[in-house]
């Protein structure tokens, strides 16, 4: 039996401007969604590094479906490589993984050769996104904020005497959660509430420390809006 040790270049499933074009377009569409991410983008969390990954990562889809073509076993061998990845940094909105989903579909259009496809999907939903971001669809203008408050775990019932703060400087509230902290010293109880029409976070803060032995306590403004 003889074995064949020869070089095979495979290149010629593909031509070179077929890579060219593919990258370009990825590129050049990377760009767009990058642009409309940034343009978008309201949290304080925006990340530079993202933003070029969005870019990147559309070019490499394409490169990636260039290599697999039609070939059904290195469509496989491409998943094996690539599940052993693992990325430690959280998505911090939904909404980036849209994005990473977008330039991904762009990214496969474009390796695929499905030029015009890749063209259309970008101009479509990159407009939705900026027409959705411009009139500020499905918008809930009812803000809310968080209520700390620390109390000394000394046997004392604090309980009502936030709940009569509470009721007097909000529209409505809600205990979300109660622990224990500096060693069981404190206990921490955190509230969602409306404040009233006129009414501060700061007045409500000082209202809260004049009943909880001069502890601490915060209120975390448009927490829905703001990265916690």
């Amino acid at each position: 039996m003889n074995l064949d040790f020869g070089f095979t270049d495979l290149s010629g499933t593909f031509s070179v401007m077929d890579v060219a074009l593919a990258l370009t377009l990825s590129f050049l569409a990377g760009l767009v969604v990058a642009w409309t991410y940034r343009t978008t983008h309201r949290n304080i969390s925006y990340s530079q590094s993202y933003v070029h990954t969005l870019v990147i990562l559309g070019m490499l889809i394409s490169l990636i479906m260039l290599i697999v073509g039609s070939n059904i076993a290195r469509a496989f061998a491409l998943v094996g490589a690539l599940s052993v990845v693992r990325f430690r940094n959280a998505i911090k909105e939904t909404r980036d993984v849209g994005f990473i989903f977008l330039v991904m579909g762009i990214g496969m259009a474009c390796g695929t050769r499905f030029y015009s496809l890749a063209i259309i999907a970008t101009v479509v939903i990159c407009a939705v996104i900026l027409l959705m971001n411009r009139f500020n669809w499905f918008a809930l203008n009812v803000q809310r904020q968080v209520v700390k408050v620390q109390v000394p775990t000394d046997g004392e019932d604090y309980g009502h005497l936030i709940d009569d703060v509470l009721i007097h400087h909000t529209d409505e509230y809600e205990l979300i959660s109660t622990e224990t902290v500096r060693g069981g010293a404190l206990l921490e109880s955190a509230y969602t509430a409306r404040l009233k029409k006129g009414v501060k976070p700061g007045e409500l803060i000082e209202r809260l420390r004049m009943i909880n032995a001069g502890q601490k306590a915060t209120v975390l403004t448009g927490y829905d809006q703001t990265d916690l």
